[in-house]
């Protein structure tokens, strides 16, 4: 276990719970607003509920995860900073814990989920990393199920995917009766192919999807963009 500094929020890390570049672009991309109620599935470490407590926190954080020392790093975080709007919660997405998350309770759900299929290449990871990576105990439908079933109508799904997954996450939110409206790719330089994208849907909205300006993260020169620049500040 170890500390990181995020701004004035002192968290908790691990070997096996840690985070990218991807949490913190969907984080800014969910746009949560303070009145909201808000759940992130496969939270890990927590680290997207705690970029959203950095400035003016939503009213409540549900942060769901399976895996037990994921949960216990975000409980020590959040405990340590004083965080009361984050509501850690160990369970299986699978198998909502209704209990601790009411039905239809939620206006926005985000989602960083595993995201390469069970099957592609994961025996040199330890088992939490195995887990965190690859659809071991959740696929991209069972996600998507959860959060529709926590969403109210008309609430919303924010969730990061590779793009060679981006028909298995449209399909996976149709059928789960959340309608994909927007979709935003990340490019690393300009010109160069995606290596992920940020998609919102709408619980029980009619069709009809929106591609938007890519986010670019480095110049031509190799330096940060300032879109790259504004999701650490």
């Amino acid at each position: 276990m170890e500390q990181f500094a995020l701004g004035k929020i002192n968290m908790y890390v691990s070997d096996d719970h840690r985070f990218g570049t991807d949490a913190f672009l969907l984080a800014k991309y969910a746009d949560v607003r303070k009145n909201q109620i808000v759940c992130d599935l496969c939270t890990g470490c927590g680290i997207i509920p705690l970029i959203f407590c950095k400035n003016e926190p939503p009213k409540k954080i549900f942060a769901l995860d399976i895996q037990n020392e994921a949960i216990e790093l975000l409980k020590k975080t959040a405990e340590e900073n004083g965080l009361n709007e984050i509501e850690p919660v160990l369970g299986d997405l699978r198998e909502m814990p209704f209990d601790k998350i009411a039905r239809e309770s939620v206006d926005l759900v985000t989602a960083n989920p595993p995201y390469m299929i069970s099957g592609s290449g994961y025996e040199k990871l330890s088992k939490a990393q195995a887990v965190a990576r690859h659809e071991l105990l959740c696929s991209i439908s069972d996600v998507c199920g959860a959060a529709a079933a926590v969403l109210k109508y008309g609430g919303l799904l924010k969730m990061c995917h590779r793009p060679e997954r981006l028909s298995d996450v449209i399909c996976a939110m149709r059928a789960a009766n959340i309608e994909p409206k927007s979709v935003t790719f990340v490019q690393n330089m300009a010109g160069e192919r995606p290596w992920l994208f940020l998609i919102s849907g709408k619980k029980g909205a009619n069709a009809g999807m929106n591609v938007e300006k890519p986010i670019v993260l480095r110049n031509s020169d190799g330096s940060y963009t300032k879109e790259h620049q504004e999701l650490y500040e």
